[in-house]
């Protein structure tokens, strides 16, 4: 039965937390062997990822899983924004999507055919929790996420769990407004505990995931967020890793900033971007404070942390995930004129990025609007990461090709050579000392992609909108050759 929803909504940017822990397969002879990654051979096709790496494929609850109200699910926040009418580019929603939550068994036998050794997937708050802490667990949720965890790790995978992934109990919106609220940190605390408690055991990485918006009240979703972190990692330092051995970090959206020009204010701008975009986050949890380039701008704007606060930033982070498709130039906005309209507020740290310098693209244009190919920038995040935030381990927790598309496209060239550049920057990365630890694709299947809808398509296997059968595109292929070359070797250096 359906629902009619409540419109308690809130118009926020998009945020989303990320709770996360993480088959080798034989190859036959392919097209592309002769052409390896469409180029030629070189030092990289050598490259040891070690026998603790992690390969595999990204998803989230509200994007896959589909089975909306099923077995005691309640209204998130995305069934809510998705019955809005002009919300999504096509219209429509994810209360089917690609049926994960009833044909999860047979997606996990594609990844297992691929050779992956590890699946992040995220969890459905409003599936765990339908009220937050206001209601009971429902334990139809709970078992639907033990089941599907025993069947990855009976197919020899490693589950990387994500708490969630921009969806939400409606119920919290209605309630106090959400992140807007302090009141959050209870919620996502006890939310986390329960988690913890259900899973932990067999689920053994955790993380935290976020991206940030452009207006000053972003600001106060931002500290709850990030305070709600916190008081996740105490929990769990102080209830569950000890018996569970297991790691909680933080995932994040990173988008590497190019300066505009040479000049020591677009230099500047590359690094304010960066502030009002990645370290918003992660320097209070690692160094328990905003970036200086944040506090200079916004100063007493900016929310203060509380002593508890600050003792938890010291122990926040296992490791950081981050997600890396794209980049863009920086022009600064501080000492120079900037056209009105085009950015560069003091909210965004009065910095203008765009992908257009002189009328070229950085990278190459895909047809979705945010979204240009420069595998470059994939390298230089990694070493930014690396060298600001010393000793924390890194995953790349996202990374894929969409094309704007709603056709079949099974000969998607374009994803086989994004993914064969973006991996070969990837190695880069890992050989100036990167401490990198795993590749998530994104994503196995075609799947609702937030206001998009279905009108763009990342998916390694095509999905039938009115059938919803999986076929295997030749990314697919490319993928699965692609780790069995690179672990290959590693077992035979281990026989």
């Amino acid at each position: 039965m359906e629902t009619k929803p409540s419109m308690c909504l809130s118009l926020l940017p998009f945020s989303f937390l990320c709770f996360t822990i993480i088959t080798l397969a034989s190859s036959s002879s392919t097209w592309y062997d002769d052409h390896i990654s469409l180029r030629e051979v070189s030092q990289e096709e050598n490259f040891n990822f070690g026998n603790d790496f992690l390969f595999g494929t990204a998803s989230s609850a509200y994007q896959y899983e589909g089975a909306y109200l099923t077995d005691g699910k309640a209204l998130s926040n995305w069934d809510v924004f998705t019955s809005i009418s002009g919300k999504i580019a096509d219209g429509s929603h994810g209360k089917v999507s690609v049926d994960h939550y009833h044909r999860y068994p047979g997606d996990l036998d594609l990844m297992k055919d691929l050779g992956v050794n590890s699946y992040r997937f995220s969890l459905s708050w409003a599936r765990i929790l339908p009220k937050g802490r206001f209601g009971d667990v429902n334990m139809e949720g709970i078992d639907h996420y033990n089941r599907m965890i025993n069947a990855i790790l009976k197919r020899g995978m490693e589950p990387f769990v994500t708490l969630t992934h921009y969806d939400m109990p409606q119920e919290l919106e209605c309630r106090y407004g959400s992140w807007l609220n302090p009141q959050i940190r209870e919620d996502f605390e006890h939310y986390a505990e329960i988690c913890s408690r259900h899973f932990g055991n067999r689920v053994k990485t955790f993380a935290n995931c976020t991206s940030g918006g452009s207006d000053i009240e972003p600001l106060v979703t931002a500290h709850n967020i990030i305070r709600s972190h916190l008081a996740a990692v105490s929990l769990y330092r102080e209830v569950f890793q000890e018996k569970q051995k297991g790691k909680i970090g933080i995932v994040m959206n990173a988008i590497w900033f190019e300066p505009v020009s040479d000049s020591l204010a677009d230099r500047l701008a590359a690094e304010r971007a960066q502030a009002f975009y990645l370290t918003w986050f992660l320097d209070p949890l690692v160094f328990g404070r905003y970036p200086k380039e944040m506090q200079k701008i916004l100063g007493k704007d900016l929310p203060k942390f509380t002593r508890d606060d600050l003792k938890s930033s010291k122990n926040g982070l296992d490791f950081i995930g981050i997600n890396q498709y794209t980049s863009r130039y920086a022009k600064d906005c501080l000492h120079s004129v900037c056209e009105p309209g085009k950015g560069g507020s003091r909210a965004e740290g009065f910095v203008h990025s765009n992908a257009i310098k002189d009328g070229l693209a950085l990278g190459e244009p895909t047809g979705v609007n945010w979204f240009n190919v420069y595998p470059q920038g994939m390298k230089e995040m990694l070493m930014y990461a690396t060298e600001r935030y010393k000793n924390i381990p890194l995953y790349v927790t996202e990374n894929g090709f969409g094309e704007n598309s709603t056709g079949v496209l099974l000969n998607d060239y374009r994803r086989v050579q994004f993914m064969s550049n973006y991996l070969d920057a990837f190695k880069r990365a890992m050989r100036k000392g990167a401490d990198v630890r795993g590749y998530f694709t994104w994503s196995l299947l075609d799947n609702f992609e937030w206001i998009s809808g279905y009108t763009v398509r990342f998916g390694m296997y095509h999905v039938d909108s009115n059938t919803l059968e999986r076929t295997p595109r030749l990314s697919a292929s490319w993928y699965k050759n692609f780790i069995f070359k690179h672990t290959s070797s590693q077992s035979k250096d281990d026989a």
